[in-house]
Order: structure tokens, then C-alpha cells, then sequence
């Protein structure tokens, strides 16, 4: 099995290069992209074959995907996209009921057109808000989903967990849906402050049993690993990666 690296995690650890390297070195097949590493798409496409690394799959901002959808699809080709997720909506951006994000779904898979028109897939990577309840009780995935069926997902277990929702329960309710997961860990309350709480892969409260059984059921091609704020990439990357393969 093949493990990606959202290079998010080490975008405090300049240069890129070392860290293309070290993730090669490390046993990484393949790396996720975001809006940090896209500026010079023909040298990062470059760094990836030195080192016999694939980019699958991309973070790009709907922002991007709206207005310059010819940029995104420029970027899939030179990187070997196979799938492009929208990573976030900022707070002021979200819709306050269950109706502005089923508009906001449905804007997701107009926005995602020119993507799945070139033969890629499409979908929408989570955090936690959109899994907290609404005043109506609905949660927002709900209704970004039931207004959007072809919508894919990028499910950060992490994120759920952190939502107060159980990973197994969501794994399996959008089984059909889910491409890729980003394969995260929380830290036990009171530790590992400095990096947010977040931790190393198997080295946190997660239940990788019981999640790896639930994901064993569903196509998900892609197993991302990610830290948001490690303090050491290369430690963080080491681990993990160690902990997937011994599954």
C-alpha cells in the first residue's frame, strides 16, 4: 500500500527539495500539493520525478477554481493530478443554515466542472464545521452532500474527531464517496500544545484499528498523511509512515 504526504506539514521546514528528498527517503510514494508549492509547477514536476514521487491528487482554493479554472487544469497536467479537492472555507465565508450549504455544495460541483470535464475527480476535504450541528440540528456535510450527489470526499478523520463525531460512523455513511482520507492524530488532552494538540500517526487517541476495518470497505485510493503544525516534519513524516506500514 502507498502513503501521501500533504506537504502542507512541512511548509515551515524549507527548502522543498530536502523535503521531497526526505520524504522519498522516508518511504513516501506520493505527495499531496496546496497553494504554497504551485508557483514554479514545471520545477516542483522536476523534484517530483528526482525523486520517484507522484502527486495524485492537489489542494486548490475554490477561489483559484472559479476564476482561472485554465490554471488549475495547467497545474494538473504538469503534476500528474489525478483528483483536485477544495481544502477550506474561511469563517466568514460560511453559510449560518442547512440551505446556504446545500448552495454552497452545489457551488462546489459547479466550480468543479472543468475538473471532472478533463477526466479528474472532484471532491471537498473537511475540518470540523462541517460536522457540528447547525441550529436545526443538521450538520452542514449533510446538506452540502444531499444537494450535491457527484461530490467526492477528502475525509480528515482528525477533524471529525475533533468535531465530537466518531470517524468510523462517517467512514461508513459516505463510504461510496470517500476518495481519499487524511490520515491524522490527536495528541491525549494537555499534551503536545506546541503542535496544537495534533501528534505522530499511532502515537495519539485515534482508533486506527477500528478506522482501517471501516476504510477496508470503502475505494479509497488515497491515504494522506498530514500534521498541521508538527515541530519537526522529518520526525513527524518518519513515524507515521512507520506506524501506516505496520498495519
Amino acid at each position: 500500500m502507498d502513503f501521501s504526504y500533504q506537504l502542507y506539514s512541512s511548509r515551515n521546514f524549507p527548502p522543498l527539495s530536502d523535503t521531497l528528498r526526505m520524504l522519498a527517503e522516508a518511504g513516501y510514494a506520493q505527495v499531496e500539493g496546496f497553494g504554497g508549492v504551485y508557483d514554479d509547477p514545471d520545477a516542483l514536476s522536476g523534484g517530483l520525478q528526482e525523486n520517484g514521487l507522484t502527486m495524485p491528487t492537489g489542494h486548490i482554493g475554490l477561489d483559484m477554481l472559479e476564476s482561472d479554472p485554465d490554471r488549475v487544469l495547467l497545474l494538473a497536467r504538469t503534476l500528474g493530478f489525478e483528483a483536485v479537492f477544495v481544502p477550506f472555507l474561511m469563517p466568514d465565508q460560511r453559510p449560518e443554515d442547512a440551505a446556504g450549504y446545500a448552495d454552497f455544495g452545489r457551488r462546489l460541483v459547479a466550480a468543479g466542472k472543468p475538473v471532472t470535464d478533463a477526466g479528474l475527480k472532484f471532491g471537498w476535504h473537511n475540518h470540523d464545521f462541517e460536522f457540528r450541528p447547525l441550529a436545526d440540528g443538521t450538520r452542514p456535510i449533510e446538506a452540502m452532500t444531499a444537494a450535491a450527489p457527484e461530490l467526492l470526499l477528502e475525509l480528515d478523520l482528525a477533524w471529525v474527531h475533533r468535531a465530537g463525531e466518531d470517524p468510523v460512523a462517517w467512514i461508513d455513511r459516505y463510504a461510496d464517496r470517500i476518495l481519499s482520507v487524511h490520515i491524522k492524530d490527536i495528541a491525549p488532552a494537555g499534551e503536545n500544545e506546541d503542535e496544537d494538540g495534533w501528534a505522530d500517526v499511532g502515537h495519539g487517541v485515534m482508533d486506527w484499528p477500528a478506522i482501517n476495518a471501516a476504510l477496508e470497505k470503502t475505494d479509497v485510493a488515497y491515504r494522506v498523511m498530514e500534521h498541521d503544525k508538527p515541530s519537526d516534519d522529518t520526525r513527524f513524516a518518519r513515524r507515521s509512515i512507520a506506524t501506516a506500514k505496520s498495519w
